[in-house]
């Protein structure tokens, strides 16, 4: 594909804290709610310095659900673009029974970004909370790290596991 790395990372319970809701680690419903997971902008930054490009692929079921609007996933996303060096941020907005090439755990999000942004998917990293995540990447070709966090994380056949984003760079780099 292309030369360049990236690190493809999950939003919720990767780049922001989760919140707890209908029995489940949920994302946030509005900016009153968004909380940064410690460590996230000099991680990012540090990723980001050493010529990864940093890409965001999160599902985001709740706004076909009901439970959220698109304007306030695209409120989310822009206050990302604003604070973090992320080159781009794509969004599945299906449910399960949809069954999209998107939504995770396939790999549709990172496969279009490879093409678009000429990733070398080999050489690239996966980051979520979720076995969902873990086995999109894998299916993309990348290494992955599962965050252990607010989600209940079944066990994973994930790389490496972490419980802090800063814990990231001993691993990357």
């Amino acid at each position: 594909m292309g030369s360049n790395k990236a690190v493809f990372l999950d939003r919720d319970g990767v780049i922001n804290q989760t919140v707890f809701r209908r029995g489940a680690a949920r994302a946030p419903q509005d900016l009153a709610e968004w909380a940064w997971i410690e460590g996230v902008h000099a991680t990012l930054r540090t990723l980001s310095a050493r010529d990864y490009a940093l890409i965001v692929c999160t599902n985001q079921p709740d706004v076909v659900r009901g439970w959220q609007t698109r304007e306030q996933v695209d409120a989310f996303h822009a206050l990302i673009e604003r604070e973090l060096p992320v080159s781009r941020i794509y969004a599945c907005f299906h449910d399960h029974a949809e069954a999209c090439e998107c939504r995770k755990p396939k790999p549709g999000m990172l496969l279009q970004a490879a093409r678009e942004l000429g990733v070398d998917l080999a050489g690239s990293w996966m980051i979520g909370d979720r076995s969902s995540d873990v086995e999109a990447g894998r299916a993309a070709g990348c290494r992955t790290v599962l965050m252990r966090g607010a989600a209940h994380v079944e066990p994973t056949s994930a790389d490496h596991e972490i419980r802090m984003l800063s814990e990231l760079l001993a691993i990357i780099l």
